[in-house]
């Protein structure tokens, strides 16, 4: 695209070959001829880039600035434009490595982190110390963790009398429980019939009988 005639002054845009995913990066490279051009560099600059980094843009100004030098005398843009167009495929398989090398990357940490999940941690004596540690310190904490309900469970079991001294009621239970029964109390007067059959000593032919002393056998 031809910008003025006086200087000359035109752009050229150069696109890369396409990439991965049909991706590209361009330039609009601008010229200037100088007065005494071929036998002096013409003015160069990149108008415009699309998908190119500021490390990109550098590298194809010093390609531009050696392939000048290389050619001075010769009309150049042809050949200028034509190292513009290999550096950018150049970049587009720089694009296209580097991705490759970051998916691998992540597969690689992916499969790692799947190992350490399958295999876990390796035992050494320096970790399984700590963990016997760590594990001997919480079942001590739960030992004293149920002594301690036990005590205080303990504290909070009342007796015989401490029930009785709060429930004055319970000093009759017994007999509102017969009076209820009535006469639905029944006897098995079997139980009683074969007394005559048990052969009880009298404790009179006990020769070790004192009524006196009741401690004795």
């Amino acid at each position: 695209t031809v910008l003025s005639e006086k200087p000359t002054t035109f752009t050229i845009t150069v696109t890369s070959e396409a990439g991965e995913n049909d991706e590209t990066v361009q330039t609009t490279l601008k010229f200037t001829y100088r007065e005494k051009y071929p036998d002096e560099t013409p003015l160069y600059e990149i108008a415009s880039q699309e998908n190119l980094d500021d490390n990109d843009i550098t590298d194809i100004m010093k390609l531009l600035e050696q392939q000048a030098e290389e050619n001075l005398g010769m009309v150049m843009i042809f050949t200028l434009v034509s190292a513009v167009q290999e550096k950018l495929n150049e970049i587009v398989d720089q694009i296209k490595t580097r991705r490759e090398e970051e998916k691998k990357q992540k597969e690689r940490e992916a499969e790692e982190e799947e190992k350490q999940r399958f295999h876990g941690t390796p035992v050494t004596i320096e970790n399984f110390l700590n963990w016997k540690a760590k594990f001997d310190a919480e079942l001590l904490e739960i030992k004293r963790k149920k002594l301690k309900e036990e005590e205080q469970a303990g504290k909070n079991k009342l007796s015989g009398k401490q029930l009785f001294e709060m429930d004055h009621n319970l000093d009759t239970s017994d007999i509102q429980f017969l009076e209820e029964a009535g006469n639905s109390v029944e006897v098995d007067e079997s139980l009683f019939q074969e007394m005559d059959d048990l052969e009880l000593e009298d404790e009179e032919d006990d020769p070790d009988y004192n009524p006196v002393n009741l401690d004795s056998d």
